[in-house]
Formats: C-alpha cells, sequence, structure tokens
C-alpha cells in the first residue's frame, strides 16, 4: 500500500523525533546509573574509612594505656 508524499513526510518526522526522544531517554538513564554507582562506592569508602579511624583510635588508646600501665609499675 503506498502512502502520500505528505504522510511519508510526517511519518520520517515522527520516527526522527521518537529516535531522539529515546536517544535521550537512555542518556538520562546513563547518567542515573552512574551516579548510584558513585554514591554506593562514597558510601563503601566512608564506611571502610570509619572503620579504619576507629581501629585506628583503639589501637592508639591500648598503646596510651599500655604506656601508663608501664609508667605505674616503675
Amino acid at each position: 500500500m503506498t502512502h502520500s508524499k505528505t504522510r511519508q513526510q510526517a511519518e520520517m518526522a515522527f520516527d526522527q523525533v521518537q529516535s531522539q526522544f529515546f536517544a535521550r531517554d537512555h542518556a538520562v538513564e546513563e547518567l542515573d546509573y552512574v551516579a548510584q554507582v558513585r554514591e554506593a562506592k562514597t558510601l563503601r569508602l566512608r564506611e571502610a574509612r570509619l572503620a579504619r579511624e576507629e581501629r585506628d583510635r583503639k589501637t592508639a588508646l591500648g598503646i596510651m594505656l599500655a604506656k601508663r600501665a608501664k609508667q605505674k609499675q616503675v
């Protein structure tokens, strides 16, 4: 079935707009994914840093207590 030239042009224009819409939608999805990955990584790194800092504080406290105990013995 043959369509009129005007109809063909309209369909081509619609296809082009639709393709741009889907491309834009895909780009937004990619940006959202990148943001989610970055947030997850930041959270993991923050948790690791806080755990390391807590471990370092406990180690420093243990060293300080050991020095005090040693000084009391002398």
